[in-house]
């Protein structure tokens, strides 16, 4: 692990001429090791505290039975063509769009809420398909399940919507990160009156994940730092009591560098 700390350094070095490193990395066990071993400053990557976010918040018995009766049925259609042809048909008669379901990636948190709203909206040609054959009518969703779909997708749909606009910056930067978090306290994840209680916890869940992971003082510092720089931020997301101490550090980091 030493060798993976002394090449990080080494690459580093010779990208770098100011003496300043933040990296901004996963969870990956080595790759923190060699941060670490080199004492540079370490930015956890929003997108993947995201994702664990909303995994956590999904440790739910409710939404396991619902959300893997969701996946039985996408399945089900994926490997019988006999299936589509009748969604298709089904489609046509309830004057439902025709689209075709959608599978979840493990790996992409917005498959999932993608695939949640898509049976949604497919919800009675689905029902309509399985249910005239015996072998699948198990597989129609329960209006406790539906309930527990319709609650995921409220919580989530808001984030995919954001999210998928932000994938079109062309670069996202460390300054972002406090304006997006003030956008989830504020609006995005902010609880609803029509909110059920299901929806609501998800919310919280996420919220009180990323507020422990993005809250400690070393990583409120660099954020802080980074807005000010910032011209579209400024001071704006710095909090009163840390605002002066902020822009003394920026003043006497400017002054400490070298031409």
């Amino acid at each position: 692990m030493e060798d993976r700390g002394a090449e990080a350094d080494e690459l580093v070095q010779k990208k770098n001429s100011t003496g300043s490193v933040c990296i901004t990395t996963d969870n990956g066990s080595n790759i923190v090791k060699a941060v670490s071993l080199n004492k540079w400053k370490r930015l956890q990557c929003f997108g993947h505290r995201l994702h664990l976010a909303i995994e956590r918040s999904m440790k739910d018995s409710r939404i396991d039975r619902a959300v893997g009766v969701c996946k039985k049925v996408v399945s089900s259609f994926s490997f019988s063509w006999k299936k589509r042809r009748d969604l298709g048909t089904a489609q046509q008669e309830l004057n439902s769009p025709a689209h075709q379901l959608i599978s979840e990636s493990p790996t992409r948190w917005g498959s999932r809420a993608k695939m949640i709203e898509r049976v949604l909206e497919q919800e009675r040609a689905i029902s309509q398909v399985l249910a005239a054959d015996k072998k699948t009518r198990h597989l129609v969703l329960t209006w406790q399940d539906l309930e527990v779909l319709e609650s995921v997708l409220k919580a989530l749909k808001p984030l995919l919507e954001f999210t998928d606009a932000l994938s079109g910056e062309d670069y996202v930067t460390v300054s972002y990160v406090k304006p997006v978090l003030h956008l989830f306290h504020s609006s995005i994840l902010a609880i609803q009156d029509d909110d059920t209680a299901l929806t609501q916890s998800i919310k919280v869940s996420i919220l009180d994940y990323l507020r422990e992971k993005f809250d400690d003082p070393a990583t409120n510092d660099l954020l802080d730092m980074a807005g000010l720089v910032d011209p579209r931020f400024k001071t704006r997301y710095i909090a009163e009591d840390n605002l002066e101490e902020t822009k003394c550090r920026a003043i006497s980091e400017m002054e400490a560098i070298t031409v």
